[in-house]
């Protein structure tokens, strides 16, 4: 995935949050628009053990997460924690854009 430039990630983010009225509405937005555009699932590596993320949940406290898996193993870590194969998934162009509304 090439970097995208500022005013693309801005239109992405319009995107995302165009019918969200406060952060509540617009957080949920953007785990609608990353559970449905991110490729699961995929292969990562966390803290040097291969996982795969099988899915994108929204928990409170936390945000938007992805559930990993290794073996029978869960664990929901916060997706702008997740470290993205090279090459990215697909959608996850959605997840930078998700950074950029965050900051």
């Amino acid at each position: 995935m090439a970097r995208l430039s500022r005013a693309e990630l801005d239109a992405f983010v319009d995107e995302a949050i165009v019918d969200a009225y406060d952060e509540y509405e617009q957080l949920a937005a953007f785990h609608v628009v990353i559970g449905d555009n991110l490729g699961v699932p995929f292969r990562t590596t966390v803290l040097g053990v291969e996982v795969t993320a099988v899915g994108i949940d929204l928990l409170p406290g936390s945000g938007i997460v992805a559930i990993c898996a290794r073996g029978r193993h869960r664990q929901a870590i916060g997706i702008l924690d997740l470290p993205l194969p090279t090459p990215p998934p697909e959608g996850a162009e959605w997840i930078e854009a998700y950074r950029r509304w965050g900051a």
